[in-house]
């Protein structure tokens, strides 16, 4: 009997060091793989941590390297570890492009190689990419990403803007120009800038594109001639009409085959959203590279009905279809305009068409768009008119390979952590809780095992 309960206590301690010895292989094992390689995962409420999907298809589309040099100072003032701020932002950006490598030099220690860089702030980045580079001071998605685009877009990209006749201007401040979607372009890498066609010979041979923005006087026919011909040669045209008349531009029309009807569209579920009724929502887009996977949100306001006769010259994609529930309004316009189906026409109600064709060998690209309001300063932040409008004129200047980059709204603040803190909570987790677990079992064995005996 005594014989029997050696061996069954012998057998225990084997088996007790055992688990023991594989329980202690198993923490140091974890600790290893934790230390080795890191798996992460953002739990924030919109993603802050982690890139949005047009960032990544952006990196995706560099062929070759990025390389980047960061001067900055160890601390900052005002930032504190700016290095491990700026470090921490461009690794997320690493993971998915290993060959975006980058380099912290300290502005302090080498003051010659700063200056000679053209560097004016602690934490200022240059950005290489295919013998192009940029300076960028402000660390967050947008910003860089933005700059990743300028420096992919293939050679400079003129808009030439129509001027002469009151039109909306790219570089003007008013509620009714076009300014602040002129700044969006710029940081885009596109050049703007504009052309009187009575003092010009032609449009320029450069521009990518040309730009009709609501003119307020009628064109003389010299230059409507000049616009035929920058058509008829292939150039690329982005026309904005309101209700008003079209200034002289009816042959510009005729030679798209543009069918304009007269009137103001009212839109019944604008009413609902406490929006003017004169307010359309679009939110019903055709199959068009300028519409691929954009399911957000715009407002047109005063917008015209845009339509189009069938053309064997002109393939056509009606871009936008609004007013499910709602008409193009005939007659005058107050709080208790309805519906004359006698004269109003009823929707859904197209309001911007695209238009190709293939022309000595390459694709000619024009865009019509009935309401000139949507891309105002006044109203270029509602909806997301200004994702829409970049993307148009990225298709319309033939780069609708790149796309428009929106910055994460702030919802949820970072959590942070010292190294220190990190390895307090790894050892406290995977090394004092499992000896704790361990020596509690074995305290409750011994405990009984002495009872039995």
């Amino acid at each position: 009997m005594i014989t029997v309960n050696k061996k069954l206590h012998v057998h225990l301690l084997i088996q007790n060091g055992l688990f023991v010895l594989l329980l202690l292989l198993l923490i140091c094992l974890l600790g290893y793989l934790g230390r080795e390689s890191s798996i992460k995962w953002d739990i924030s409420q919109n993603g802050h941590n982690t890139l949005n999907q047009a960032s990544i298809e952006v990196l995706q589309k560099m062929e070759g390297p990025v390389t980047i040099t960061v001067y900055a100072t160890v601390q900052d003032v005002r930032l504190g570890d700016v290095r491990k701020i700026i470090n921490d932002f461009l690794i997320l950006y690493q993971r998915i492009k290993p060959d975006l490598m980058f380099t912290f030099t300290d502005p302090t220690e080498f003051p010659k190689a700063t200056q000679e860089a053209g560097i004016s702030v602690n934490g200022e980045m240059v950005v290489v990419f295919n013998d192009r580079s940029e300076h960028l001071t402000i660390v967050n998605e947008q910003a860089f990403t933005n700059l990743l685009i300028r420096l992919v877009r293939s050679g400079e990209k003129l808009i030439m803007n129509l001027s002469g006749h009151g039109e909306r201007r790219l570089d003007g401040r008013a509620n009714h120009d076009l300014g602040e979607f002129g700044k969006q372009l710029s940081t885009k890498g596109l050049k703007t800038g504009e052309v009187n066609l009575v003092i010009a010979q032609d449009v320029p041979t450069n521009a990518s594109m040309l730009i009709i923005a609501s003119p307020q006087m009628d064109l003389l026919e010299g230059e409507v001639d000049k616009i035929l011909a920058y058509v008829a040669r292939g150039g690329n045209l982005l026309w904005l009409i309101d209700q008003e008349s079209l200034r002289g531009l009816q042959p510009l029309a005729e030679k798209l085959g543009l069918i304009l009807t007269p009137g103001v569209i009212v839109d019944p579920q604008a009413r609902q959203l406490k929006a003017p009724i004169t307010f359309t929502l679009g939110t019903n887009y055709g199959q068009h590279p300028v519409t691929h996977n954009f399911n957000n949100i715009t407002v047109f306001p005063f917008a015209r009905q845009i339509n189009f006769n069938e053309s064997k010259e002109w393939n056509n994609v009606s871009l936008i279809e609004v007013a499910q529930n709602g008409w193009v309004e005939t007659g005058k316009l107050d709080d208790n305009v309805t519906f004359d189906e006698a004269y109003d026409v009823a929707g859904p109600i197209s309001i911007a068409a695209a238009l190709s064709r293939t022309l000595q060998d390459r694709e000619q690209h024009v865009a019509v768009i009935g309401s000139g309001h949507f891309l105002a300063n006044s109203y270029l932040g509602n909806g997301s008119n200004l994702s829409f409008g970049i993307n148009l004129i990225n298709w319309l200047v033939e780069d609708e390979n790149l796309i428009t980059i929106q910055p994460h709204a702030t919802l949820d603040s970072n959590l942070t952590m010292s190294k220190s803190a990190l390895t307090i909570i790894v050892v406290g987790f995977l090394i004092v809780l499992p000896l704790f677990f361990l020596l509690g079992g074995v305290t409750v064995w011994l405990w009984r095992k002495r009872r039995k005996e």
